[in-house]
């Protein structure tokens, strides 16, 4: 592969020639190369191009890439997530047979982040069907960085009184309010565009954050201070190696990790999500004991 500026170069006359895109990829032992995409009807006028760069690099001839709809192609490998007996999620597209008392809540992928696919998503899935029943009847849900909503929606879903979500990108909250309308929530799901400050302390019994660490860990505090005491913080969106700082950062505000959970992913990476829970206040006014 060229070094950086005979990369830029090669790109430059590649694009104006009509190429319409590029890739690096690596190769074993014969190092990286640069592979360049162009439409049929200007593949050889690309070549050309790239033939009139006088580079030290090998450049290979165009080969054609078979046809594709890939206007359809991205749905490929998209399934339904059977998170439980309790919960299902799926894309529009995918059917999927559901049984009696199963939630199923349709997530159309698009812009926005968190549609059960990715192991951080499903992980908050999973934890969020195991802790909501333990909460008490109608328990109130926070969602942190909503999303496509999928979090709120499966909350609103599997028995929550009241979901409310909040994200920063305004793309996110339009499409988590037009799932939550098409899923048949939207009465019990409230989504807003703007940050967690907009939110009272103590409103919520379950918090929900399927966030990275850089993402969550500024915020922590004031997510913590939205949950009741008693109330629980389930944690998702976290490699194997933010655990300590997670917990840690939850236990000096007197928190307990009392579950966590681990999913590999293809890449071989490890995330985790961890369920924290606040002390209960007693009738003096104190936090209990643990």
């Amino acid at each position: 592969m060229p070094d950086a500026a005979q990369a830029d170069r090669l790109l430059a006359e590649a694009y104006a020639a009509g190429a319409s895109g590029c890739e690096e990829r690596a190769s074993g032992s014969a190092g990286k190369w640069l592979l360049l995409y162009a439409e049929a009807d200007r593949a050889e006028a690309v070549a050309r191009a790239l033939d009139s760069v006088a580079l030290d690099s090998e450049i290979g001839p165009p080969e054609p890439v078979s046809e594709c709809d890939w206007a359809e192609g991205w749905r490929e490998g998209l399934a339904a997530v059977v998170v439980s007996p309790r919960l299902v999620v799926r894309p529009p597209f995918v059917e999927h047979p559901v049984v009696p008392g199963q939630a199923n809540v349709v997530i159309d992928p698009g812009q926005a982040f968190g549609t059960g696919g990715h192991e951080s998503t499903r992980l908050a899935l999973e934890l969020l069907d195991r802790w909501l029943p333990r909460i008490g009847r109608e328990p109130a849900v926070l969602d942190v960085g909503t999303g496509t909503g999928v979090l709120a929606i499966a909350a609103a879903k599997l028995g929550a009184g009241r979901a409310v979500g909040f994200d920063l990108d305004p793309v996110a909250a339009a499409a988590a309010s037009q799932a939550a309308v098409a899923n048949g929530v939207s009465a019990a799901v409230d989504l807003f565009v703007g940050g967690i400050s907009a939110l009272g302390p103590g409103q919520f019994d379950l918090g929900v954050a399927n966030l990275l660490r850089k993402e969550i860990e500024p915020i922590l505090p004031e997510v913590l201070d939205r949950i009741v005491a008693g109330g629980v913080g389930l944690f998702a969106g976290l490699l194997e190696a933010d655990r300590s700082v997670l917990a840690e950062a939850c236990e000096s505000r007197g928190w307990e990790i009392v579950d966590e959970a681990d999913r590999t992913d293809a890449r071989g990476d490890v995330w985790i999500g961890l369920v924290a829970r606040a002390a209960p206040i007693g009738p003096t006014g104190r936090a209990l004991g643990r």
